[in-house]
């Protein structure tokens, strides 16, 4: 069960840069910079807000770039990691659910990645989510989610699990319902002779879903990429980051 930070508490906390060491590379981090600093420069106030912000890992390099950043995440424990490290105290956070919670000010680009989106495990929630995000924007102002396609071809008739890692110390897996589009990862380690088990739920979305969600916000498409380095979107893309524009005020 999770606690007060939800699925990412102390435990997850303390080991999650490591454990996803290669998205902190730069050529995992530059190339998202890149675009969100674009994006901010291109209307009002330059203001980025990030929902999902973690212990910083686009955050800081974005407010390197001179972008005022602010963020909303649930976990404290991954808020201190985001203040302990060089910079991180300058980045305004405030915690609460990123569906819901409300900051002041208004933004030219608010965003959401590394399938963060998915955290959120109702349609309600997501909904939620894309009209908090478009409450913050300014008019022309940009939301940029970055999430997998849900790869359900791998799933064979009869069968709701596939597998994402098999390695000496870690398997790691994915349980599916199609009826509901909620999934779970699983994550088995063994350390040291000793097991541990963790299962994080999430609700996978479709790119179409996507889109009315943003429509009911007051925002329409601008752009659908494969990733970061903007390579086109297609039926055998894995990933996509969409951007889309607040077009009501």
């Amino acid at each position: 069960m999770p606690d007060e930070d939800g699925y990412f508490g102390e435990s997850v906390a303390a080991t999650y840069d490591e454990s996803s060491a290669e998205m902190f590379e730069s050529d995992a981090v530059d190339p998202a910079v890149d675009l969100l600093a674009g994006l901010a420069e291109l209307a009002g106030t330059g203001r980025a807000l990030e929902l999902g912000i973690g212990t910083g890992r686009l955050a800081l390099p974005l407010s390197r770039r001179g972008v005022e950043v602010h963020g909303i995440d649930l976990s404290r424990a991954m808020v201190e990691r985001l203040r302990a490290k060089p910079g991180g105290d300058a980045i305004g956070v405030t915690i609460g659910d990123f569906a819901t919670t409300t900051v002041d000010g208004t933004f030219s680009v608010a965003y959401l990645v590394f399938n963060t989106i998915m955290n959120l495990t109702t349609q309600d929630a997501q909904v939620d989510c894309f009209a908090n995000a478009a409450a913050h924007l300014e008019p022309g102002g940009r939301f940029v989610v970055e999430v997998m396609v849900p790869d359900l071809r791998r799933l064979p008739p009869g069968q709701n699990a596939v597998p994402f890692h098999v390695g000496e110390t870690r398997i790691g897996f994915d349980t599916y319902d199609l009826a509901t589009q909620s999934m779970s990862s699983h994550h088995v380690r063994v350390e040291d002779g000793r097991g541990s088990f963790r299962s994080i739920p999430f609700r996978y979305v479709w790119p179409a879903e996507l889109d009315l969600m943003a429509r009911l916000a007051g925002m329409r498409l601008r752009e659908r990429w494969e990733g970061w380095t903007r390579g086109p979107f297609t039926g055998e893309s894995r990933s996509h980051v969409s951007v889309w524009e607040k077009t009501t005020g």
